[in-house]
């Protein structure tokens, strides 16, 4: 605490001079002085953080070009409406910074709603207003404690992990929001009765979960659930590329620290192969995890059924018309038939009254030759 130097008090026996220029004064009064005021404040920061008044003015320097900083972002249009603003709940201000592992970064930044799609400006932005609300300087005065920086110390940590790209990757593969909506994945319960055919109810059930799980793919465009009129193609595509999903998602953020303090080379090597035995078991189960959600909406999609009855209709028609077609071939084979019978039987006909009329010629030529031998005969015997 900075010391304060008290005037003496006024001897018993004083009295005012008399004189024009000391009767002109006021009359002495004994007032109450109030700790307040931007003085007053000063004062305690300097004395809760022992600070020289050089460096509490470089701190207050500090604090004017971060205001500045922030106000020009707002002038140009770069601090979003709403970033950094979700209300923060009384269990925010509880929060031990030496467990930040099991903090949720998005949420102490009052990223919530945006978590894995906060752009990098929109991380900057809402870490400036945090800072500017939870300094420990801010708080000088109000807390008659001097370790009251504790959740400032968890902005700081959450800032560090994501706006570090490996470290952010890390913390969303495990971030715990989405770890409990894994949990609460659709199961085939929750398919039976009514609800196993209403069509609405699987794309509002799955297409949030296939949204989700695609942050995780290494290729994009990541095709997601569609709709029911979807085509054949597009839905052997989808499942397709889900049963072959190629995800980037790591369990390193899970890992189990070294103990603080241990020199050991071997506790070190164990650790690392613990971890590494670790990741890999995750991995093995995540990716089973995925395939079992994909395996069960195959199961369950109205499309798979929409397009087996209509490959099932396809073909009784297919059938349908090529019964209808060898009927009509079979017919016409009997009618070519029997016009050929026909044919051939009137040819038949002709030819037979074509030989007929030859006999008969025949007959009426062979009994003129005859009359005309008899007649011959006779002239000549006459």
């Amino acid at each position: 605490m900075a010391s304060v130097t008290v005037l003496p008090a006024l001897p018993k026996n004083w009295a005012v001079p008399d004189s024009p220029a000391a009767q002109s004064l006021a009359p002495v009064v004994q007032r109450k002085l109030i700790p307040a005021g931007s003085a007053y404040l000063a004062h305690v920061r300097r004395a809760l953080q022992n600070l020289s008044f050089e460096a509490h003015d470089k701190l207050i320097e500090q604090d004017r070009l971060r205001i500045e900083a922030l106000r020009a972002d707002e002038l140009n249009g770069e601090d979003h409406v709403g970033v950094g603003d979700d209300e923060e709940s009384p269990e925010l201000a509880l929060l031990d910074p030496k467990e930040w592992k099991k903090q949720d970064h998005y949420q102490v930044l009052g990223l919530s709603r945006l978590r894995y799609k906060a752009t990098p400006e929109q991380i900057k932005i809402t870490h400036r207003k945090k800072v500017l609300k939870h300094h420990p300087d801010k708080k000088a005065g109000q807390s008659h404690t001097t370790n009251d920086d504790a959740f400032f110390k968890c902005i700081q940590k959450a800032h560090d992990v994501l706006t570090n790209p490996e470290r952010r990757r890390q913390f969303d593969s495990v971030d715990p929001h989405y770890l409990a909506l894994e949990e609460d994945a659709p199961t085939a319960a929750d398919f039976k009765g009514n609800k196993a055919n209403d069509v609405d109810f699987f794309f509002k059930a799955w297409a949030p979960v296939y949204e989700m799980e695609a942050r995780f793919s290494k290729k994009t465009p990541v095709p997601l659930l569609g709709s029911f009129d979807d085509p054949k193609d597009k839905v052997e595509a989808f499942y397709d590329f889900w049963y072959n999903f190629d995800s980037w998602r790591s369990f390193e953020y899970l890992d189990k620290e070294v103990n603080e303090g241990s020199d050991s080379r071997d506790d070190k090597r164990y650790t690392e192969k613990k971890n590494k035995s670790e990741r890999a078991r995750r991995k093995k189960e995540d990716t089973a995890r995925l395939r079992s959600l994909v395996d069960l909406t195959l199961t369950l999609d109205p499309r798979i059924k929409r397009i087996k009855q209509e490959e099932k209709d396809i073909r009784e028609a297919k059938k349908k018309n090529k019964g209808a077609a060898e009927g009509k071939a079979k017919a016409e084979e009997g009618n070519q038939k029997a016009e050929e019978e026909a044919k051939r039987k009137e040819e038949e006909e002709k030819a037979r009254a074509e030989a007929k009329k030859a006999k008969a010629a025949a007959a009426n030529a062979a009994k003129k030759a005859r009359r005309q031998q008899r007649a011959a005969e006779a002239e000549a015997t006459s």
